[in-house]
């Protein structure tokens, strides 16, 4: 994988935060980082892609938002039961 070397300035009640969670999960700083850097960038590019259906077709109905969160909560305490 091809790493780019950056130089930012984060709030210093962040940074502190953030080396506090990547020491918790057994990481470096920079590891962390990039992992919640992933992950703002998955939820984003889903975010939009729910804003472009939405577009083309109609908006998702609440009905339809219980539904999946009903399966994601099924979905989520299956993964949670094999892991542990």
């Amino acid at each position: 994988m091809a790493v780019t070397k950056l130089s930012v300035a984060l709030d210093e009640r962040v940074a502190s935060a953030a080396r506090a969670a990547a020491t918790r999960d057994g990481m470096s700083l920079s590891a962390w980082l990039s992992r919640a850097a992933e992950q703002s960038v998955r939820i984003d590019e889903g975010l939009r892609a729910v804003a472009e259906w939405e577009a083309e077709h109609s908006p998702i109905t609440a009905a339809e938002r219980a539904a999946a969160d009903a399966l994601l909560d099924t979905l989520a305490a299956r993964q949670r039961a094999a892991a542990s």
